[in-house]
């Protein structure tokens, strides 16, 4: 149910919270996990008053009940100087499609394993073509929380925010901007993690590696200033580098250095840097997929993997490293990444898939004949309608959000076991189960209320370009 005014959304929530002025008090925790999936879903249709008010409540609710975004940022860096062992891999979750079912999945999963280092995330390419900005992103992720009984930090990140090469070849003033800006809306919903991603500007015609690295870790010191100022009071904004573009060629450690040197220079001692690096070990977003809808097979150069993150934690005291479009690689890969100290996996398509496969076919088939209106430009030539649908899919998830939210409360379930079952397979192999305590002793937690809101909150048109990764 979707509330029409301010004064029906809190009748709803009669008998499980009382709203004063601007304190939210939760007065029967059981009613209100039975009557959350109406705020949510007000917080995320709903209009003007009415939905910056639910959204509001949402935030309210999780400082109540102790359900807090935060950095990881201390975690991490407790990783790169040794005080916590680097024998887990934390996988960041791009919560694209279904999200208040699949954020469900997730926080059931790491209530039954009792994990704490698990990272929800989503890219500046699918906030557009999720139709998820940051505000909605993390209430409906609080509201997830709230239905499953989550408590303690709660990372929420945003994932290549990335600077587009041809926007920045054409107006890099006006580029940058675009990026900074949407940091600053995600910060200000609660996007404590940000992974700056400049790597699409690394010009590997140069001669030397400093000066094919230096417009990507010149930028990223600028942002990292950008971040530090705008950051709450007693906040360390996490925040990420990426030295490679994924699917290019792979990183090496001479790269690693390059950058890293340039970034420390760039930036001075003065502010804190980052607490991790993304590379390119081998793997694509999405995989690679072919003729028939299938997935090639993929090599991940583990040796190298292992050997970039000892260099990022052992000389420059960051986490480790980060592995992007591993969604979709065979099972008995997932293992290795904690073997071999992996600091972060990106995780997202095979989720998609999931969906995909679990949902109603007359979903499915509207989801493509839209694909085929809409995104028919980009059906490259060469490819069979199998590939072209599998690249685009994703894309159907914003364009039809209504009609995936609501297949109903018996598809809703079959398709939240299939995610949970592979959640909690994912945490098995990336060893985060009992990783709760440690992510709540060592994450500082603040509790950051808000005032009620008089009136909607406006939104900015959001510029998302075509050439960025997700």
């Amino acid at each position: 149910m979707k509330a029409n005014s301010v004064e029906e959304l809190l009748a709803h929530l009669h008998g499980a919270v009382t709203v004063d002025g601007d304190s939210v008090t939760v007065v029967a925790e059981e009613v209100l996990q039975e009557k959350v999936d109406d705020l949510v879903y007000t917080a995320v249709f709903g209009e003007g008053v009415t939905r910056t008010t639910a959204r509001w409540l949402l935030w309210e609710l999780g400082q109540e009940l102790g359900i807090y975004p935060s950095s990881i940022h201390e975690l991490y860096m407790s990783v790169g100087r040794g005080e916590v062992p680097h024998n887990f891999t934390v996988p960041a979750i791009n919560v694209r499609g279904m999200n208040f079912v699949m954020s469900r999945a997730i926080f059931r999963a790491a209530n039954k394993l009792d994990v704490g280092a698990l990272i929800f995330e989503i890219a500046r390419s699918e906030i557009g073509y999720t139709d998820q900005r940051p505000a909605e992103y993390v209430s409906s992720l609080l509201g997830a929380a709230i239905k499953e009984g989550f408590r303690g930090p709660l990372f929420v990140q945003g994932d290549h925010f990335q600077v587009s090469a041809k926007g920045y070849a054409g107006d890099a003033a006006g580029e940058v901007n675009a990026v900074k800006e949407l940091i600053k809306e995600a910060v200000a919903a609660g996007f404590f993690n940000i992974d700056i991603d400049t790597s699409t500007l690394v010009d590997l015609d140069q001669e030397t590696l400093d000066e094919q690295q230096h417009i990507n870790y010149s930028l990223s010191a600028d942002l990292t200033r950008f971040v530090r100022e705008i950051e709450p009071d007693g906040v360390t904004v996490s925040l990420g580098g990426e030295i490679g573009e994924v699917g290019e060629k792979n990183s090496t450690v001479p790269e690693l250095r390059a950058y890293m040197d340039g970034y420390n220079r760039s930036l001075g001692e003065e502010l804190q840097g980052l607490s991790k690096i993304s590379v390119q070990t081998g793997t694509s977003h999405g995989g690679v997929v072919l003729p028939d809808g299938s997935l090639a097979d993929v090599s991940v150069d583990f040796a190298t993997l292992e050997e970039l993150s000892a260099v990022a934690r052992d000389e420059y005291g960051l986490g480790g490293a980060v592995q992007h479009g591993a969604s979709t690689l065979p099972s008995e890969y997932f293992n290795k990444f904690p073997e071999i100290g992996t600091l972060e996996i990106h995780l997202a398509t095979g989720f998609q898939n999931i969906i995909y496969d679990t949902a109603p076919e007359a979903i499915v088939q509207k989801a493509y004949a839209h694909l085929k209106e809409a995104r028919r430009n980009e059906w490259k030539e060469g490819q069979t309608e199998d590939q072209f649908f599998y690249k685009t899919r994703k894309k159907a998830f914003g364009a039809l959000k209504e009609n995936w939210w609501n297949l109903g409360d018996d598809v809703n379930a079959e398709i939240g076991q299939a995610l949970q079952n592979q959640f909690e397979f994912l945490f098995t192999k990336l060893n985060v189960g009992d990783t709760r305590q440690v992510a709540n002793d060592v994450t500082t937690t603040l509790k950051m209320r808000r005032s009620r809101p008089t009136e909607a909150a406006e939104e900015t048109e959001l510029e998302i370009a075509a050439d960025l990764a997700d």
